[in-house]
């Protein structure tokens, strides 16, 4: 019996020394070679993993969040161009979902319809990603394409060309993953720092 006991007891030692031997050595090497993404992709003005607030025709704006718009959110105010807009915030807080509406809910078509209004009274002709969540809700990417419909927004709000403005997008659009894995993207942070860095 007592070597039963022991035997477990030194089983259950060695089992608890490799699993903490592991996760510090999955650390020491996340931190050795890839600091940066180990610690939330962090820069000075949030985290390039996860879609930020741009309410300001100042700045490119993402993917709107999983809150939807302010017509079906009735605790958000209406949208103010250039004010502080829950409309196309991106990176609300609140449950990291997506929507989960289907192509038949009525909220869906009232939300894209409203998220349309605002950008054409930002003077902005909206891509279907502009006007629908991601799977995630907090897209942190856009297409370049997203980015070129909002330089006349930008333009006129910043002073910035837009020609200025088409190869600061041209210099932050990332490939695909091994050229085929997915599409051409843009990290609309690393964008909004690059375009105030050009300001």
């Amino acid at each position: 019996m007592f070597t039963y006991i022991q035997r477990a007891v030194v089983f259950a030692i060695v089992a608890a020394v490799i699993v903490f031997a592991y996760a510090m050595l999955g650390t020491g090497v996340a931190q050795l070679f890839f600091k940066h993404q180990a610690n939330g992709s962090i820069t000075a003005n949030g985290s390039e993993l996860i879609g930020q607030n741009w309410s300001s025709p100042s700045w490119f704006h993402g993917r709107p969040d999983d809150a939807g718009p302010y017509a079906a959110n009735p605790k958000s105010k209406p949208p103010v161009p250039g004010g502080d807009n829950p409309l196309v915030a991106n990176g609300n807080s609140g449950s990291s979902a997506a929507s989960q509406l289907g192509p038949r809910s009525a909220t869906l078509e009232q939300n894209t319809r409203a998220l349309v209004a605002y950008w054409h009274r930002l003077g902005v002709d909206p891509t279907p990603d502009l006007v629908t969540t991601s799977g995630s809700g907090y897209d942190p990417d856009i297409t370049p394409q997203d980015a070129i419909v909002q330089i006349p927004m930008v333009s006129k709000a910043t002073g910035v060309s837009p020609s200025q403005l088409r190869d600061l997008i041209n210099a932050h659009i990332q490939v695909a993953q091994l050229g085929f894995l997915g599409s051409d993207y843009i990290n609309v942070l690393d964008l909004n720092e690059g375009l105030a860095r050009l300001r």
